[in-house]
């Protein structure tokens, strides 16, 4: 079984694309975490099973590295259409993708498609959307326990659920060691994304991202909108940010209605063809 993935990263959260139009194996939850692991397979931190032609819209299935499945990633709806540049599969300017956590328009504003734009849609603080346990309520600036520690917690749904705790200082050390116990806390049925965030100034925010069933990341886009979206709420920022990663930076604006647009670059890496052996494995794994 000849199967081709192509890699590619977005402020370095790498993708590998899988299109289900050129290739035959069914994508599981274990032959998923076989492929993205860095070590007995080819590592990423997630899979983007497309384009699904079967809707109104082409459509995405965003696997995460563990195997899990997430609503919406930002890099890897950027990540996939630049593939579906690419591959040839979408000609116009601007056209709307089909993912779980709902449609979002993208507008390319590069010949090459490198550079993106994209509407994530309506963020929402309500904790039924997110879901956040409780009473009906918008989830700001609520006292949240991870690893015996008090946080000031806002949660926001971007079409996928996201915490964000601001703070004086960020590092990886300490998102990786409140991520650990926010990602499964009692609050979240769905699981959470975690980001520690520090504001800079009035247009300029840091982040760092612990994401639900990947881990420490070096960037997130709907992390960076989910940030820029608190950020504002909290009335720390304007309506307009750079959100700063580890891995890069983002410009995130969010409107009048809560809209939220989100700009940056993604970059075509390789085209992998898996060996015999290996395709092999993967086809086992999807069977059991």
């Amino acid at each position: 079984m000849k199967l081709n993935l192509e890699r590619y990263h977005g402020l370095g959260n790498d993708y590998f694309v899988y299109d289900p139009n050129k290739n035959e194996l069914k994508l599981t939850q274990k032959n998923v975490e076989l492929i993205c692991d860095r070590k007995k397979g080819l590592g990423a931190d997630g899979i983007l099973e497309g384009p699904i032609l079967e809707g109104k819209y082409p459509s995405v299935r965003i696997w995460n590295s563990d195997g899990s499945t997430a609503e919406k990633s930002g890099n890897g709806i950027r990540i996939f259409a630049k593939y579906l540049k690419d591959a040839g599969y979408v000609q116009k300017k601007n056209f709307k993708l089909q993912t779980e956590g709902g449609a979002v328009e993208i507008t390319y504003l590069s010949e090459d498609g490198n550079r993106l734009r994209v509407s994530m849609g309506k963020v929402s603080f309500y904790s039924d959307e997110i879901p956040v346990i409780g009473e009906r309520r918008e989830v700001i600036n609520e006292d949240m326990v991870f690893a015996r520690t008090l946080y000031p917690t806002t949660c926001v749904s971007v079409g996928s659920p996201q915490c964000v705790i601001p703070m004086r200082e960020i590092s990886k050390d300490l998102v990786c060691h409140i991520g650990k116990y926010s990602e499964n806390a009692r609050y979240f049925p769905n699981r959470i994304n975690t980001q520690i965030m520090k504001v800079t100034d009035r247009e300029n925010v840091s982040i760092e991202i612990f994401e639900r069933g990947s881990g420490y990341t070096l960037a997130s886009g709907t992390g960076a909108c989910a940030a820029a979206a608190v950020a504002y709420k909290l009335g720390m920022t304007e309506n307009k940010v750079i959100v700063h990663m580890p891995g890069g930076d983002l410009m995130v604006e969010v409107d009048e209605n809560w809209n939220v647009f989100m700009t940056g670059d993604v970059f075509y890496v390789a085209k992998i063809g898996l060996s015999d052996e290996f395709g092999e494995m993967l086809y086992a794994l999807s069977k059991e």
